[in-house]
């Protein structure tokens, strides 16, 4: 979930722009439309000219881009946590545009943008694409990390790289004009979103940004001045009223929201009682596709095993990370803890987990509406542990009893984080697991796993079985699935198959960058123990602490030294991330 500004969920339509606004508006929509034509007329290897453009705008922003979400973001500029504004702004989004001219550099050339990967395979035939890493840059920044791309089941090898490259492959056909409702929580999301538009559907796009990201304005028409020069997009503020006129104006051919599902619904349906009978009935009052991308309750599942207590307490701090990352306003932010009644050291475990969400860095509740929605968590769990300064995060353990049914179908989208259980050790756990993931869990977004290294083994081929079985777009195990948002060619959306009137987490994928057909989920590898404990483990990972840990100390340098790697790799520019990186 990100609220987006685009209707009034309570049931009332939002009031209409002014004639001023109105006017506006349609001109923008005028502009981009004739920037359709100058599109399809612009040849592949021109597009990768374009885009390199846009890579330098984005680069030369890149200071001013952090600067100005450190200022919506109620944060200090000189805190390690501004360290996700780098990761999460400007440096994911150079790595898109890197990966995304690959792909139409490929294309432009008579080969797959996947030609010189080794697939795999996965549980059911599935065809498995590594989409992480993909260059030795990105084998040595990242190194113990890995991501996979699992098919649909029933393809072939052959099926997924000729299919590669979607509206790449046929450029002059384009998908006329594009609303992106841009998210209010990410800074990258809104542009990633654009630039999928652009080039794996041919649309050109108005932009309609979230009111939380205004303050991103300025950035974005610099950083994207190429595409918005040449009429093949264009860039709009406002609140509800805005949204809602844009997502009913006829210039549009297709809307795609990153958002709640309730903001989704009443674009689709209409607001209300009204809204609701359209539901019913099936007869959607917008008239275009949608697609979406509209987070979910993401289970943390921790596999039971014989730990250490470093284990303990770091992958305590990991599961910090997954809820606190952002303050917590992440579509992905992992919101449940499901572990096993029967592990010996599950208290251990809760208490080192205690421990960690008390001692994060504090922040300001910056997203509109997060300290209404803890009070209705600390209302709906009157026992809940009130943690950090002030008590603004709320631990819930909905266990022994409990009623867990609000902490696992509300999507709090704030600092709350719930436990539950479930019985069994080994294999059983695990399929209990996935079992009540899949059922009792709103959404199928993300899901994150824990395993150690022994347990793993143990398990052999019965853990990918029950990765096959876990329906989740991305699924992470011993990392955490934000690193599916920030790998350039890993599709990101919910679990395929969601329609119009049960949406879930969304239809549809963005970011996506080898533009790969028929993905059905991406799967996140990582190590289980950092470095150096993890090379005495018998793992074979030198990454120390990640920079996006809430705990990485040295995360706002790390991050901005990866961002100026992003907008001119080199390999002499290693040494200091490195050096960063391990004083974290």
């Amino acid at each position: 979930m990100t609220t987006t500004e685009t209707a009034t969920p309570s049931g009332n339509a939002p009031a209409v722009p002014d004639e001023s606004t109105r006017a506006a508006l349609d001109a923008a929509i005028a502009t981009v439309r004739a920037g359709e034509q100058r599109w399809a007329e612009l040849g592949l290897r021109d597009r990768v000219d374009l885009l390199g453009r846009v890579h330098a705008a984005v680069a030369a922003q890149a200071e001013q881009w952090v600067a100005a979400a450190v200022r919506a973001k109620d944060l200090d500029p000189d805190s390690p946590l501004a360290g996700e504004e780098w990761l999460s702004g400007p440096y994911c989004t150079l790595s898109a545009l890197s990966a995304l001219q690959h792909t139409l550099t490929a294309v432009a050339q008579g080969r797959s943008p996947i030609e010189t990967q080794r697939f795999g395979t996965a549980p059911g035939g599935r065809v498995a694409v590594p989409v992480l890493p993909t260059s030795r840059y990105e084998y040595l920044l990242l190194h113990g990390f890995s991501a996979d791309v699992w098919m649909k089941p029933g393809l072939s090898a052959s099926d997924v790289r000729a299919n590669a490259g979607l509206g790449a492959l046929t450029p002059t056909s384009t998908g006329g004009v594009g609303l992106v409702l841009g998210a209010g929580n990410i800074t990258s999301i809104a542009p990633l979103d654009v630039l999928y538009e652009l080039v794996a559907h041919n649309r050109v796009v108005v932009l309609k940004l979230n009111p939380t990201m205004d303050e991103l304005l300025p950035v974005y028409t610099a950083a994207f001045a190429p595409l918005i020069e040449l009429g093949l997009l264009a860039v709009v503020t406002g609140a509800g009223d805005v949204g809602s006129y844009l997502a009913q104006h006829p210039g549009f051919s297709h809307v795609h929201i990153t958002g709640s599902a309730v903001t989704h619904d009443v674009i689709v349906w209409g607001p209300g009682p009204e809204g609701a009978a359209r539901r019913a009935a099936g007869t959607p009052v917008l008239g275009k596709p949608i697609t979406s991308e509209l987070g979910g309750v993401s289970p943390i599942i921790v596999v039971p095993g014989e730990w250490s207590a470093a284990d303990l307490r770091f992958q305590a701090q990991h599961v910090a990370t997954q809820r606190l990352h952002n303050g917590g306003y992440n579509c992905i932010a992992g919101q449940v803890v499901v572990l096993s009644s029967e592990w010996p050291q599950r208290e251990a475990f809760v208490e080192e987990l205690r421990r960690a969400l008390a001692q994060a860095p504090e922040r300001a509740p910056w997203y509109p509406g997060s300290c209404d929605r803890v009070a209705a968590a600390g209302a709906a769990y009157g026992r809940a542990d009130r943690l950090g300064q002030g008590g603004g995060r709320l631990l819930v353990d909905a266990r022994n009893g409990v009623d867990a049914s609000a902490i696992e179908t509300t999507e709090y989208f704030s600092p709350v984080l719930g436990i539950v259980d479930v019985p069994g050790t080994g294999q059983a756990f695990l399929d209990a697991a996935v079992a009540h993931a899949n059922t009792a869990l709103v959404g199928t977004l993300g899901a994150n796993l824990i395993v150690a290294p022994a347990t793993l083994k143990e398990l052999g081929s019965g853990f990918d079985e029950a990765l096959a079985r876990l329906e989740y777009g991305c699924i992470a195990v011993n990392a955490w699935t934000g690193l599916g948002f920030l790998a350039a060619g890993a599709p990101w959306g919910a679990f395929p198959g969601h329609t119009l009137a049960d949406v879930q987490s969304g239809i549809g994928v963005v970011h996506n960058a080898f533009l790969l057909e028929d993905a059905e989920r991406t799967i996140v590898r990582g190590p289980f123990r950092p470095f150096p404990r993890s090379v005495l483990g018998g793992e074979l990972s030198l990454s120390p602490k990640p920079p996006w840990f809430v705990s990485a100390r040295s995360a706002r340098r790390t991050g901005q030294l990866l961002t100026q790697f992003a907008a001119k790799p080199s390999w002499a520019k290693l040494p200091r991330i490195f050096a960063s990186a391990f004083r974290a």
